[in-house]
Formats: C-alpha cells, structure tokens, sequence
C-alpha cells in the first residue's frame, strides 16, 4: 500500500506540473515543489552515469534480499514495530528502484524551463533507456529562509533555507524509519536488553567472589603496603 501511495503520487506529479514547478500548500514552509535526481535519497549525486546504474543494481539486490527478510522476521513472529521499520525500508528502496529502472521507459522527458509536462506512455517511446530513470521529488519544507547575518563567518551575508532538500515519500518511510529503529531498538530487541543486563549483573556478582576464592592476593597487598609503610626512614633532626 505505502509503494502504491509512493507510485500514484509521483506520477500525478510527473504528469501534472512541469520541471520546477511549485505550489504552496501550508503557508511558505510546506511546498510542491517538482525536480528530478539521478541519484540517492534527498537528492545525492553518485558517480555520473555509471555510478547510476551501480546504484540502482544495489537497491535491486537489496530489494531482494528484503523480501526474504521480511518474510523470515514474520515467521520468527519478530517485534511488529521492527517489522514496521523494515516494511517501511522496504518500501522506500522499491520506489526509488522503481524510478530508476522504469521511469526513464514509460515518460518522455521533462526540460526544465519549457513548461512541458510529461505524458506517460508516449508513442514516440521514453527519455532514457533501462536503469537510467530519474527519480521524482516534490515535497518541499523550507521552514526558514533568511539571510545569514554579515559577522558569521564563511556564509555571512548568503541565503540559508531549512529544510533545503526536496525528497519524495520514499525518502521519508527510509529515513523515518532509521530514526525510529535508533529510537526503540530496546524495545525492538528486548533479548539483547536482557542479555547486557544480565552480564552486568554476572559482573557484579563476581567481584565479591574473586576477593573471597583469592584471599592470598589481598593478603600479598596487606604485606606489600605493610613493608613500604615499614622501610620508610624517619629523620628527626638534631637540636
């Protein structure tokens, strides 16, 4: 359902605004705003042409691989907000790959500039061949947007935007979910919680134990200190 959601939303976006376009929807910090990367979430540049489709071979291998991921954690019956987190993961890594492998195929191609608006489809065939598909981007929080003042430095007097990168849905269940993962891993995996506990504990526990089974090393300690504190000389000086 969330890829389906992902898909449905970039293609009315594809189809429907042109290259650059954008139109505000909550005030001035929440904007649909329409751009394409060739890249990683949050639109990240990889290593050109070739960087491009070693990129996209990597989702597809991940993709893969989560889906007999996914499908062993529900038979171990796994934490279901670990199993949310990957679903999410999931999720996020086929759209994007989605994207990538396809979009170049089934729309021709938007010009920034032109106010041309793609057509899915079209009878002339795609913008680009396999693998070589741009991902869609289109939401946009640019919650400020100032200018830095004169006496900070490097960036005085330039413009400042957050949140400045454009990202899509897929970005955000990736992204979201890694934070949730690092929110809740206890919670996620309470058999490690308890295996560090106990460890502590065992730790604990031994300590007292050592001093008793090894009398002799503190009796050893005793003497030590006893003959040090004995072969010190004391000088009284002569009145």
């Amino acid at each position: 359902m969330l890829l389906l959601i992902d898909q449905a939303f970039k293609i009315y976006i594809k189809t429907n605004y042109y290259l650059g376009e954008e139109h505000k929807i909550l005030g001035d910090w929440f904007r649909l705003h329409f751009v394409e990367n060739e890249g990683m979430a949050w639109g990240l540049q990889f290593g050109g042409s070739f960087g491009k489709i070693a990129l996209t071979l990597f989702r597809l291998v991940a993709v893969i691989w989560g889906t007999f991921y996914i499908r062993n954690l529900i038979r171990k019956k796994a934490h279901k907000g670990f199993i949310i987190c990957v679903s999410l993961i999931y999720a996020g890594a086929a759209g994007n790959l989605i994207d990538s492998m396809f979009y170049g195929l089934i729309f021709n191609a938007s010009h920034l500039g032109s106010h041309h608006v793609a057509h899915l489809f079209p009878p002339h065939g795609g913008y680009a061949s396999f693998l070589h598909g741009r991902v869609v981007d289109m939401l946009y929080f640019p919650m400020i947007d100032t200018v830095l003042p004169n006496w900070v430095p490097f960036w005085g007097g330039k413009e400042f935007t957050f949140f400045d990168p454009v990202f899509n849905l897929a970005d955000f269940y990736i992204s979201f979910s890694f934070f949730m993962l690092l929110l809740f891993q206890r919670r996620f995996f309470p058999d490690n919680a308890k295996k560090d506990k106990a460890v502590a504990a065992q730790n604990a526990e031994a300590a007292p134990l050592q001093e008793q089974l090894h009398p002799s090393l503190n009796m050893e300690q005793d003497d030590s200190a006893a003959t040090d504190e004995s072969s010190t000389i004391k000088i009284t000086p002569l009145r």
